[in-house]
């Protein structure tokens, strides 16, 4: 008697947004204590891009994104089951960034969710919309990462200002009975009691208030050298577990597509899965740190590149703290 199919969940459509305004090396240099060199051999960027306008937020950048995947799925918004975003810059605290997503996308069937865990939102967003799929309750998942960082960065704090730019990312997951899509998953969280990352103010523990404000706490602030240690050791770790797990080698690995926080983390990872730079999607160098975007931002760039069956690692690490790698077979989508 033959087994049954197993029902998974694959990536169907891939869509993009990117402000047009470009923020660059230079421009820095004109509100910060640094320079062009210093950034770049120590975080591999030179530009990143700024939503300017003040009415364009993750609510807009995610629809963009959105539209373009669903006409690479060849779907329409009816279509979709759920909507689900990930990012840490929503237009309000509520309702949910995917709410106004759906509503501006006419998605009149889909229920959608927020999804926060920084720099790893992707990736968490990614598996619990493909266990969704697996589980056979819904058929087709929109998977957002948006984030608009200009709206909590501090430019006078040369730690972070550098570091960050805003866009978006989306992917069509659509079930499938083929042998390609979504394989496995390792996340990982360890709260961050030390706030080495970290938004202090605007949430029920301290509110907004003129004592907040003036203490320029609604921006983003980290402890970077410990961020770096632990985003080194927690990417490269769980990218390694992950291929240990599943009995892959590097030379089953067509490519890494690692969160685009620095250079240098990007790198130490592909060193310890011993694949080669070649094989690396990376594009800090224009786009700097989108926090949830960094990856879809990466398989859009690279989509053309991709061939159906090609092996996939995804690896993150954020504010959370969080972690995780996740392997997919590429299904062939454009």
């Amino acid at each position: 008697m033959a087994r049954p199919t197993l029902r998974k969940a694959t990536i169907t459509g891939i869509g993009h947004y990117v402000p047009e305004h470009i923020l660059t090396n230079a421009d820095l240099e004109k509100l910060v204590e640094t320079n062009d060199e210093w950034i770049r051999t120590r975080t591999g960027i030179s530009e990143r891009r700024i939503e300017k306008d003040v009415d364009k937020a993750a609510a807009h950048m995610g629809t963009k994104a959105a539209e373009e995947a669903l006409e690479s799925a060849g779907i329409k918004a009816d279509d979709v089951d759920a909507i689900l975003v990930a990012t840490v810059t929503p237009d309000y605290m509520f309702p949910a960034t995917s709410a106004l997503i759906q509503k501006s996308l006419g998605a009149e069937r889909a229920f959608g969710f927020d999804v926060s865990a920084a720099c790893s939102g992707f990736l968490y967003t990614l598996s619990t919309a493909s266990m969704m799929i697996e589980s056979g309750r819904v058929d087709t998942i929109l998977v957002i990462g948006s984030d608009k960082m200009s709206a909590i960065v501090d430019y006078t704090d040369r730690n972070t200002c550098i570091l960050f730019g805003d866009g978006a990312g989306a992917v069509v997951m659509q079930a499938t009975e083929d042998d390609h899509g979504f394989r496995d998953f390792i996340h990982y969280t360890d709260g961050d009691d030390d706030l080495y990352l970290v938004q202090q103010a605007g949430g029920s523990r301290e509110p907004a208030s003129v004592e907040s404000v003036e203490q320029r706490k609604h921006f983003i602030r980290q402890d970077g050298r410990a961020i770096f240690k632990r985003a080194t050791e927690g990417m490269a770790g769980v990218a390694e577990e992950i291929m240990n797990k599943n009995h892959l080698k590097a030379e089953d690995i067509a490519w890494l597509v690692p969160h685009q926080a620095n250079s240098r983390i990007i790198e130490a990872t592909a060193n310890r899965m011993g694949v080669s730079m070649d094989q690396v999607m990376m594009n800090i160098d224009k786009y700097g740190n989108t926090t949830a975007a960094t990856i879809p931002l990466c398989l859009y760039d690279w989509k053309d590149q991709l061939q159906k069956g090609d092996e996939l690692i995804l690896t993150a690490f954020g504010g959370g703290l969080t972690w995780g790698a996740t392997w997919l077979t590429w299904g062939g989508a454009k």
